[in-house]
């Protein structure tokens, strides 16, 4: 479903609900918003508070994080790098409000043999870590929005020359992505231009 509809799912989670998102034989992805909170997650506020959750092959459910995404797609770009536009095209469009699973039909003809999960499974925490990002984020953010702190990353780790490990470092240690891959998008940033359309960084 595209970002509106999705957003509104997120919006509308009652407490304590598995709210599944993804089926297939092999992958379901959910959302919960717990109403008590770990210490861990003290500082966070419940009412906006989502958690996203990914079951393999049966598995324990676990929560994913931003890291499974980019290296799955750091994977792909390195097996084909002659799908690197393809690849960068479909996460924009993913960004821009698409729906995770249109925007990467064109892909799913290819053969991945490097990844982490299935290309379904990750252009759809693609979209719910950016709507995670928008809806959830209490702090000071760099961007306006706050999701072009993970789609900077995006578009960094898929067309990026430089090997997982720099670039794992990078975002680990508190880093933020190039500017060239968010200031268009960036309402913050003096070249912010209202519209930009996917690949406006290349």
């Amino acid at each position: 479903m595209n970002y509106d509809k999705m957003f509104s799912i997120v919006e509308d989670l009652p407490f304590d609900t598995e709210e599944d998102i993804y089926l297939s034989k092999r992958e379901r992805i959910y959302l919960l918003r717990p109403s008590v909170l770990s210490k861990k997650y003290s500082s966070y506020d419940p009412k906006t508070n989502i958690q996203v959750w990914l079951e393999e092959d049966g598995k324990r459910p676990f929560k994913p994080n931003h890291l499974r995404i980019l290296i799955d797609l750091k994977l792909r770009v390195r097996e084909h790098p002659e799908l690197r536009y393809e690849l960068l095209e479909a996460f924009d469009r993913i960004f821009y409000g698409e729906d995770p699973l249109v925007a990467i039909k064109p892909l799913q003809h290819y053969a991945f043999n490097q990844h982490i999960g299935s290309l379904e499974v990750t252009a759809i925490l693609a979209q719910l870590f950016i709507i995670e990002q928008e809806y959830g984020f209490n702090g000071d953010s760099n961007y306006n929005p706050p999701s072009l702190y993970i789609q900077g990353w995006i578009r960094y780790f898929i067309d990026s020359d430089y090997e997982i490990d720099i670039l794992c470092r990078r975002i680990c240690g508190n880093s933020t992505p190039p500017v060239k891959y968010t200031c268009l998008d960036d309402k913050n940033h003096k070249k912010y231009i209202d519209g930009s359309k996917p690949l406006w960084y290349l």
